[in-house]
Parts: C-alpha cells; structure tokens; sequence
C-alpha cells in the first residue's frame, strides 16, 4: 500500500480514487450516478446501506459492480422464505475424524449482497445483526470475527408487494442509509437497452484493495469537524424527537417516534466523507444536509395523521432541514 507524508496528501488520494471508481462503475451502470455515489460514501463511512425499489432496477448489478472495482471478495445471499440463518452464518458437521467443525457460511466476505432482505422471516433476518453490528459471528458458543472491510449492501422490494416481510426497527437502524432507487430517465433507458441487448463485455479495472479501504475508513474519522457544524447534527435528530424540547410543530403533528443518537453518528460520519470526496478537509452544515435524508429516512415513524394527510418522510425531512 502506498506511504502518504501527511493526512491532506491521502484525502488527495482518496478524492482521485473516488473520481477512478466512479468512472469504472458508469461503466456498467447507466443512469443511477447519485446512488452509486452514496453507495460509496456508506462504504468509505463503514457503513452498511439498504437499496430500496422495485425489481429490475438493477439494485444487484449495482452491488455486484461496485465489489469488483473494489476488489473485495463478495458473496451474495438470495433471501427466500425457507433460509434458515444457519445458511447465512455456517453449521457444525460431524467430520470424518468424529469431531465437530464449523463450516463458515456465505457471511464470511468483505461485500455481502442480501438480496431482498424482506423476502424471508424475521428469524433468519435477525441472523444478519449481530454480523452487522459486532462485525462477528457466534457459533455452538464460538465467537468468529469477519475479514475486514465487511460491508452488508441490502435490496428490499417495496412493503406493499406480496410476500414481503418488513425489516423491525432494530435491523434497520444497522443501516447507515436507506437509498431510494427509482426509474432511469427515458434517454438513460435508451442507453441501458442498447448496451445490454448486445454481445457487448465490460472490463472493469480494479480501483482500491481490500487494505486501503480499511486505511481511508479510518483517516475519514480524523478528519476535524467544527462545533457549530456537529451541533447542527445533533440538534437535526434531536428536532424529530416529538416529546424533545427540540421538537419543531411538524415533529409534533406527525411523528410517532424519532431517530436515535446512532444517527447522529452516521450525519457526522456521512457528513465527513460527503466533504472530502467533493473537495473539502473538513465538513460544514451542508454536508450534513446532504446525507441526512437518506441517514433519517428510515428512522423515524409517522404516525396515523401523517398518513392520513399524505404527508411523506420526505416531506417531514425537508421541512426540517427548512427551518
């Protein structure tokens, strides 16, 4: 891995690799050049990211993509009703010498690509916490540590198509963002069906390795970040509180619960990587701005009279970042 002199000359670094990864992923990927950027902003956060829409958006071709310029080993998991979470963590097998040993599950990667997440039951969803969040796996009473980077890129379908399970709470806060991926434009449609109904093959070049990644997630941590700017954060999270002496008339009309300090964490941490990978060595109140809906988006709750106004999250985030 290449020696920096100091930490401005890595961001420098960071930056132009960023620029590379983004050119080689529009490579293969037409028309989702926002979500392929907040893709890579949870990945340099450490962060884990949830693609949302429906199928045919090419949500796994994004995944897929993405973990080969980043040259990690990656695994994917079709998620069905009938996964157990054995068959996401590993089993223990009788071996031929009459001693049990662990066969590692499809988890043991660097980029796990579950594959609508909300398709299976709520038990075999759970099996991905502890992996998410400690970064590890327990077994028969054995803890095993995963490689690092370890990143868990989720698709999920629409809550309202049939056979879909929704995520609790408690696994969806393990998610830095929730990413909306919506419909190409009609000239970006064009390009995806004339490059794909071809024999038409994509070399795609292999940007970072596996330890420089590890490397830039833990210098974007040192990158300062002022008080009024980090205050703003908090003070964001705090307004979605309804019972908060924060609480704006919005938060109060039309929320039932409110996001947790976990995502003040991930607005500071978003906040930083959205900096540096477009020019800047420390973050301001817009940085902020421009990661929190996707950071608050699926952590607070609208209650019965939001819905019956037709009123969104969206919406209520945008309002808050108004005032």
């Amino acid at each position: 891995m290449t020696e920096y002199k100091d930490n401005v000359t890595a961001i420098d670094s960071l930056r132009q690799k960023y620029q590379e990864l983004l050119r080689e992923v529009e490579k293969k990927i037409y028309g989702q050049e926002q979500v392929v950027k907040e893709v890579l902003i949870s990945i340099f956060s450490r962060g884990h990211c949830l693609l949302v829409g429906v199928p045919g958006l090419a949500k796994t071709l994004l995944v897929t993509t993405i973990a080969e310029v980043l040259g990690l080993k990656n695994k994917r998991i079709q998620f069905t009703p009938d996964l157990m979470p054995s068959d996401i963590i590993g089993t223990e097998i009788l071996g031929e010498d009459r001693q049990f040993k662990f066969v590692k599950g499809p988890v043991f990667a660097n980029f796990i690509l579950a594959d609508e997440i909300n398709r299976t039951p709520p038990k075999t969803q759970a099996a991905l916490l502890e992996a998410m969040q400690e970064r590890s796996v327990t077994a028969a009473g054995v803890e095993y540590k995963l490689d690092e980077p370890f990143f868990v890129m989720a698709t999920q379908n629409p809550i309202e198509q049939e056979g879909t399970y929704p995520l609790p709470e408690a696994q969806l806060d393990r998610f830095m963002f929730n990413i909306m991926v919506g419909y190409p434009s009609y000239e970006d449609e064009l390009t995806v069906v004339k490059n794909t109904t071809v024999d038409k093959e994509f070399n795609l070049k292999q940007v970072l390795t596996a330890e420089e990644i590890v490397f830039f997630q833990k210098l974007i941590r040192k990158v300062p970040i002022t008080d009024n700017v980090l205050e703003y954060a908090v003070t964001l999270v705090n307004k979605t509180r309804p019972g908060s002496s924060f609480a704006t008339e919005i938060t109060k009309k039309y929320l039932q619960w409110g996001a947790g300090p976990r995502a003040s964490q991930y607005l500071v941490i978003g906040a930083k990587t959205h900096a540096v990978l477009n020019g800047k060595y420390s973050p301001d109140i817009e940085d902020v701005k421009a990661v929190a809906k996707i950071i608050l988006r699926h952590r607070i709750i609208k209650n019965y009279k939001a819905e019956a106004d037709r009123i969104s999250i969206e919406d209520i985030i945008d309002e808050l970042l108004k005032n």
